[in-house]
């Protein structure tokens, strides 16, 4: 049976038992994450980390969750007030709301009932999700206006530029997934990789998703909402108490949501690695959920990998790449999968397929070539005019043209 038919006869009763549960898990999993984290980030900078609270600084993430409850609650003068409490509820309501259609499990059994780990499947469950990421945006957008500030309002409006242009993206990844599985249900996408990952059968889509999913949940190196160098601390800088800790929980569990998402369409969901097939059946069926968690955890080292060690983006290099690069070779992609799957149906045979596969490769390789080459001419060009020679007429040294005075060897010298 799918998960669709094992779901379809759940009471009401279970579907909140299950709901309660996918809420704890994120929850759970938050504070997990930030513990993981600082952790992982401590390794890489060649430091412990927290390890004072509870043991391994396990319960490091709680007592900062009971320190922002503690504190003073504080609403500018100038700020908007339903408005600017109404931004940090949205923000956390709807990263919870993901996992709606996320199948988490098989078939398993819950209560003596046959049932699925998994609130509802719909038809057009992947759209659903990413209309409630579009969502999501808006409590960062209401959050930087009505703080009544120059630089939440600047942050709110980076974060909305952000997330269009790499929502964009995202959805136009998700294309060649919709093409292949032949449905936009999260369920069928899991049963279609049956035998093969869509990470490896659609590997550009796959990598341009993760770098969306990195923009559009505002991480580093993409964390330009948040900029604490240019804009204080972006849209949330005048929240405190449990209104930024609202922020600060929706923050990770968007995280959780977007590698569940991407573990759901590309790495198989729940199912076990190739090879490992039978250890789904173990512990009544609940093994899979193992499975499916440490490709979501996977996911979440990676987060943490890029912000230990890539700097931040500029903002005109940021929107260039997600505009210039990302989502032309997003349609691009689209177009080549598109044929190659009607080939297949068509049953075409195995030579026009390969004639086409090495056309595009050929076209490629000329653009890549072609690029190269303006490059350096342009490199060229920039060279040929330095060397210039100088004209007849009188010229102003340009202010980096100007020789500097070492004070330090000045006043060392006459001291000798």
């Amino acid at each position: 049976m799918t998960n669709a038919q094992l779901i379809a006869s759940d009471p009401g009763w279970l579907i909140a038992v299950k709901a309660l549960i996918v809420f704890a898990i994120c929850v759970l999993l938050t504070l997990m994450s930030v513990w993981g984290e600082r952790r992982v980030v401590g390794r890489m900078q060649q430091r412990p980390g927290p390890n004072r609270v509870g043991p391994f600084g396990l319960i490091q993430a709680l007592a900062d969750g009971v320190k922002l409850a503690l504190k003073e609650d504080i609403i500018p003068t100038a700020a908007d007030k339903v408005v600017f409490v109404l931004a940090p509820i949205i923000s956390a309501t709807t990263c919870f709301m993901s996992f709606a259609v996320i199948p988490i499990t098989g078939e398993v059994t819950m209560f003596g009932r046959q049932t699925a780990m998994q609130l509802t499947d719909i038809p057009v469950g992947v759209l659903y999700i990413l209309a409630i990421a579009s969502v999501g945006v808006y409590g960062i957008v209401l959050a930087g206006w009505s703080s009544g500030s120059t630089y939440p309002l600047l942050g709110g409006l980076r974060s909305s530029a952000q997330v269009i242009s790499y929502e964009i993206a995202m959805g136009l990844s998700l294309v060649a997934v919709f093409i292949y599985a032949g449905s936009m249900s999260t369920s069928d996408i899991v049963a279609a990789q049956s035998s093969w990952w869509y990470a490896v059968v659609l590997f550009p889509s796959f990598a341009i998703f993760v770098i969306s999913m990195v923009g559009e949940t505002n991480r580093a190196p993409f964390d330009l909402a948040e900029a604490e160098g240019e804009l204080v601390g972006g849209f949330h800088t005048e929240y405190s108490s449990l209104k930024f800790a609202l922020f600060f929980l929706a923050e990770y569990v968007n995280i959780i949501a977007v590698s569940a998402l991407a573990t759901t369409l590309f790495l198989g969901g729940y199912k076990a690695p190739p090879g490992l097939g039978f250890t789904e059946s173990w512990l009544g069926g609940w093994f899979t959920a193992i499975w499916f968690f440490l490709k979501v955890l996977t996911f979440f080292f990676v987060f943490v990998w890029l912000r230990g060690t890539l700097p931040r983006l500029r903002y005109d290099q940021f929107m260039q790449f997600g505009w210039k690069v990302l989502i032309p070779v997003s349609i691009l992609w689209i177009l080549v999968v598109a044929t190659l799957r009607v080939l297949s149906l068509q049953n075409a045979p195995r030579i026009v397929v390969i004639a086409f596969a090495s056309s595009v490769v050929f076209i490629i390789m000329a653009v890549n070539v072609g690029f190269e080459s303006s490059k350096k001419k342009k490199e060229q060009a920039i060279a040929d005019s330095d060397n210039k020679a100088a004209p007849k007429f009188a010229v102003p040294s340009l202010p980096m043209e100007v020789s500097t005075i070492n004070v330090s060897q000045k006043v060392g010298d006459n001291r000798e």
